[in-house]
């Protein structure tokens, strides 16, 4: 019995220095549990990705859910921190680190609460059917699943009251001036007729590989599902909303009026941007890169002999019709015209292309008037869907014509469609990396990409170079307004007058983009400080190499590790130089 004892001991000691030997093996277990567990708790998110499995679920989101995650993430943190990091591959430990800083993003975030508020202007609940835009529906399959999705709608409206709810007991309330706007979006859920209901567009054009018999059937099915369940659920929240939600919502817009609403902003400020700035850091550098900005409008201005003053042409501008399209159809015909444009100019900028195709697609029309001017959805993993450039059809007559190679450029190509298909592709990436990000990359590129576009043969006519302009004025004067709302007190329209007054944007852009920094605190910010980072690692790598300096070898390693936080993008971008001064002075 000793014996068995002492031999038991041994086997245990030896599995203990085995298991500890290899923390690559524990590591990339843990990678592959916490991918998974992200694949299972947002279905929606995995259906997007081509991954079908959870296909006709929409993920928990009821105040048990969000504790019971953020119990499992601090489980996922502890088990992280009992790797010996130190004994992982240089590429490991890099993806160890990320991990590591993800995991606890989203620990952190949990105290603030921001979910007991989960809705906006820009979408929530009263818009679930344009999920049916992001997933794949090709197959019979795929259709029954929507269907089930579909019937299952009730349950997130449910739980989406359960968080409203809680978050009016408790504090959590989003401003009254974007809540006002819901009351319309829900009312295009409240119709008579289920042919008619936004589910249903769906189901209006299906592949011709289903069979008319199985078309009829579906459709069936779900104008039953849009009469029985989805319409008298949506009455219900409509209800509560106006009758309870709307009234209860606070009067003032800043993030800082929160309950521990300084310290919520202070860390939506380090969490975006991926730095130590402090919100008046930023605010100052915003004012700095507004001044910037305008100096280089009015020497447009003055090369366009302008008589009047800058307040004068932007009126000018915003004004003039032939700035402007006339119809929607004409508006969509020049953002296709502009992106053929720039497709075959990339192998000028790049040594790798992305496979993943792009298209165009109008934002939904109930969803256009109180959104922004465009907006990109990347494509499904598998292949089955390509990215999707969204513009903004509703009101041609504020959607000007200076603005739309620099829109696209930033949207489309070279902007997040190549970034993104990019980072899709990257092999030997862990998936949490490939599928994910951080914003002042993603957003930074974006924006960076914009000033490609002297390099592509756009911006030729002066107009176009003060769409540029206005484009990165728009993302200076972000800076100042989202600091200021958020942290300095500013009121709605001193933000709205400040925009005005600085950049070429049409009013009803201005008031939709001040209401979205309003309902999406410090993400407007990640942006600008992405860009003026790359810009400065570009300007550095060709102070220092000069006449070798090769642009497409510079942005193949930018966007070669994924999106990555800004320290350590430049930790990156100084080895990859490094070794091409190495490689010169051999």
């Amino acid at each position: 019995m000793q014996r068995i004892r002492v031999a038991t001991s041994i086997l245990l000691l030896v599995a203990g220095v085995s298991a500890q030997a290899d923390p690559a093996e524990d590591f990339n277990t843990l990678l592959t549990e916490a991918w998974e567990w992200q694949l299972v708790e947002s279905p929606v998110f995995a259906s997007r990705l081509g991954d079908r499995r959870n296909n006709d679920q929409w993920g928990d989101i009821s105040l048990a859910a969000y504790e019971r995650r953020h119990t499992e993430q601090r489980d996922f943190l502890r088990r992280l921190r009992a790797i010996d990091s130190s004994r992982l591959s240089a590429a490991d430990q890099l993806n160890y680190d990320l991990f590591r800083r993800e995991l606890q993003d989203d620990i952190d975030s949990y105290q603030y609460k921001n979910y007991l508020m989960p809705m906006s202007q820009r979408g929530g609940v009263q818009s679930l059917e344009s999920t049916a835009e992001t997933v794949r529906l090709a197959t019979v399959q795929d259709y029954e699943d929507w269907l089930v999705r579909m019937s299952r709608v009730e349950s997130v409206i449910e739980q989406t009251m359960e968080l409203q709810e809680e978050g009016r007991k408790t504090g959590y309330m989003p401003p009254k001036i974007l809540m006002e706007r819901i009351p319309d979006q829900i009312s295009s859920q409240l119709t008579e007729d289920p042919e008619s209901s936004p589910f249903y567009i769906a189901f209006a054009e299906m592949p011709d590989s289903i069979s008319t018999e199985d078309q009829e059937r579906i459709r069936q099915t779900a104008k039953e599902i849009i009469d029985e369940s989805i319409v008298p659920a949506y009455r219900r929240f409509s209800r509560y909303f106006d009758d309870k939600y709307l009234p209860a919502s606070r009067d003032s817009i800043g993030a800082s009026s929160l309950p521990n609403g300084e310290a919520f902003y202070e860390y939506r400020v380090r969490s975006f941007t991926t730095t130590q700035m402090t919100p008046d850091e930023v605010h100052r550098l915003g004012l700095t890169e507004v001044k910037r900005i305008r100096d280089e409008m009015q020497l447009i201005i003055d090369e366009l002999e302008f008589s009047g003053s800058f307040d004068d042409f932007l009126n000018f501008l915003r004004t003039d019709s032939q700035f402007y399209y006339d119809t929607p159809e004409e508006l969509f015909n020049g953002y296709l015209a502009v992106a053929k444009r720039i497709d075959p100019e990339l192998v000028k900028l790049f040594g790798k292309l992305p496979r993943m195709p792009y298209g165009l697609r109008p934002i939904p029309d109930n969803i256009a008037p109180d959104t922004t001017t465009a907006y990109y959805n990347r494509p499904a993993a598998d292949g089955s869907r390509p990215g999707y450039y969204y513009v903004n059809l509703y009101r041609p007559e504020v959607r000007p014509k200076y603005e739309m190679e620099v829109l696209s450029v930033h949207e489309a190509v070279p902007g997040h469609h190549l970034q993104i298909s990019l980072q899709m592709e990257l092999e030997d990436m862990p998936d949490f990396r490939k599928y994910s990000g951080f914003t002042a990359f993603t957003e930074g590129w974006g924006l960076y990409s914009e000033s490609l576009g002297y390099e592509i043969g756009l911006y030729k006519d002066p107009y176009s170079r003060f769409g540029a302009l206005t484009y990165d004025m728009w993302r200076a004067v972000r800076l100042v307004v989202d600091t200021g709302m958020h942290y300095k007190g500013w009121t709605r329209q001193q933000a709205i007058d400040f925009f005005k007054d600085n950049a070429a944007k049409t009013e009803t852009d201005i008031i939709n983009e001040i209401d979205r920094y309003i309902s999406w605190p410090g993400q407007a910010l990640a942006y600008k400080i992405g860009q003026l980072k790359m810009l400065e690692l570009r300007h550095k790598a060709e102070q220092a190499l000069g006449d070798d300096f090769d642009i497409k070898a510079f942005h193949d390693e930018l966007l070669g590790g994924g999106a990555l936080p800004m320290q350590v993008l430049e930790t990156r971008m100084n080895r990859w130089l490094a070794a091409e001064l190495a490689g010169n002075n051999d």
